[in-house]
């Protein structure tokens, strides 16, 4: 298979198409589930179907080293190597390295301010013009809606598309609409909310909110509980 068929054959093509084609530059993005079911597998999967279409990622992590962010994308590509029989993989390997940026951030040592302020320097100054940006193991609470507001707007400064991942702790994890009650005060700066919710043999991927849209129709898409690929 060549890389176009491999884009177009995608799972991830679904799970854009249900959300309008995707976010759009600006636009922030948020999957939610507990912990260990599956949401840096989800972000992973975006930024590859992305890299695959030679668009630039900024993944960032502020829970996991980046070997073990770099791992999940070693092993995924792996898996649709093997699957999908790709052709001149090691060409589109190096295609995706050269247009990924793995960053590690501690939240507890840095002011939102101080992270865009390093993100642009490096988009704008470094001559590493990122479409996409990955913020993953984000510490979500009550009192986190001037950094959101602040990230928003760094985003439409620069054009990028934001994919959050967030993890919920306490029981209710979500409102009577599917919405993190963690985020529920500034919910409104996400254009786009997705829920992974464990069944008996799978994983449910279910959009919470698409916009203007609260609880739309949900695409048939899962993710294995082994592999956390989506299907």
């Amino acid at each position: 298979m060549v890389k176009e068929e491999l884009i177009q054959r995608s799972p991830v093509r679904v799970f854009m198409k249900s959300i309008q084609g995707g976010l759009k530059p600006g636009e922030l993005g948020l999957i939610a589930s507990p912990s260990g079911i599956g949401k840096t597998s989800v972000l992973v999967q975006i930024a590859l179907d992305k890299l695959l279409q030679e668009q630039k990622i900024i993944h960032i992590s502020f829970t996991q080293h980046n070997d073990y962010v770099l791992a999940w994308y070693n092993d995924i590509f792996n898996e649709f190597v093997m699957k999908k029989n790709l052709e001149n993989e090691q060409d589109v390997r190096n295609d995706l390295v050269k247009n990924r940026v793995l960053m590690k951030f501690n939240q507890e040592g840095l002011t939102v301010d101080q992270i865009t302020r390093s993100l642009r320097a490096m988009i704008r100054d470094g001559g590493f013009a990122a479409n996409h940006l990955i913020i993953d193991g984000y510490s979500f609470s009550s009192a986190e809606g001037k950094n959101i507001s602040r990230i928003k707007e760094f985003a439409v400064e620069l054009g990028l598309s934001v994919w959050f991942s967030c993890t919920v702790r306490d029981e209710p994890f979500y409102d009577v609409k599917n919405i993190p009650v963690i985020i529920n005060d500034y919910a409104g700066f996400f254009d786009v909310i997705v829920t992974l919710n464990p069944k008996h043999d799978y994983i449910e991927l279910a959009v919470s909110k698409d916009r203007e849209l609260v609880s739309p129709e949900n695409p048939a898409l899962k993710l294995d509980p082994k592999t956390l690929l989506i299907q």
